[in-house]
Order: C-alpha cells, then sequence, then structure tokens
C-alpha cells in the first residue's frame, strides 16, 4: 500500500468532469490507499473554485474533499523546516516554491506525490500521475511468491 500526498491539482481535477485527469482523480480519491495533502491545499482549491469557476458549491465541496483527504492520511502543515526543503528544492529544480512544498511534504511524510503538472512536477519526475497511481501494483512483500515459484 503507498501513501499517496495529492496536490492541488488532483482535488481540482476530481471536480471538474472536463479535466483529462478527472477519472483517474476520482478513481485515486475513492481508493483503498491513504491520501494526504499539504494545508496549502484548501487555499488552492477555494481559490480557483471561487476566482476561476465562480462556483461557491465547488469551493464548498472541494473543502470536504480536502477535508477528507485530511482525515484519511493527514494534512501536513507547513512549517520552518517544511519552506526551508521547499525553498532548497525549488532553487534546485527551477520550479516554485508552492510547487515544491508539495514535493517536500512529501517526502517529510514518506509518501509519493500525484499531480496533474506535468510541465514542472511530473516531467522532473517528482510526482505521479493520477493514472500512474491509480494503476500501482502493490510493494512486493517477503511473504509474496518469487517469479516461477
Amino acid at each position: 500500500m503507498n501513501l499517496w500526498l495529492l496536490d492541488a491539482s488532483i482535488l481540482l481535477a476530481s471536480e471538474d468532469p472536463d479535466d483529462e485527469h478527472h477519472g483517474d482523480s476520482r478513481r485515486l480519491l475513492e481508493g483503498s490507499d491513504p491520501l494526504a495533502t499539504l494545508d496549502l491545499a484548501f487555499y488552492e482549491v477555494t481559490n480557483v473554485a471561487v476566482r476561476s469557476w465562480r462556483d461557491q458549491p465547488a469551493a464548498r465541496r472541494l473543502r470536504s474533499r480536502v477535508t477528507a483527504v485530511a482525515d484519511d492520511g493527514g494534512l501536513v502543515r507547513a512549517d520552518t523546516q517544511l519552506l526551508e526543503s521547499a525553498a532548497a528544492i525549488a532553487e534546485e529544480h527551477g520550479i516554485s516554491v508552492y510547487d515544491a512544498a508539495y514535493v517536500a511534504a512529501a517526502r517529510a511524510i514518506s509518501g509519493r506525490l500525484v499531480s496533474c503538472d506535468v510541465r514542472d512536477l511530473v516531467s522532473r519526475d517528482l510526482a505521479s500521475l493520477p493514472c500512474h497511481a491509480v494503476q500501482q501494483p502493490p510493494p512486493a512483500t517477503a511473504l509474496s511468491p518469487s517469479p516461477g515459484g
């Protein structure tokens, strides 16, 4: 079982049926793997729903979704250590500190980041797309039969 840290793009895609990652994001949210997110997600999803979509009901649904994720695997809170790590990651990879904060949060909880951000996160191997997360086979254990045996 994997612990997935979701960035705001996954939560937004799960609400937007026109998003190419909608189905996979929904499946990830409905799956059995534990999910976590960063406290920043509350602000990001609300901002998009209110400012871009002009949809208050969607903002409420998204905030509820963030709360459900936080109740499942956890809510990583921004603190000095996380922000220092995010600043270093941003500098190293040439990405925003916002994006780097999700990378730092995933590392802090030994989770794997899932994002729809191909340009800044997925293409740099800092995150997986939701389609890869829902297709991820369970990790092998010592009790699993070996191939061919």
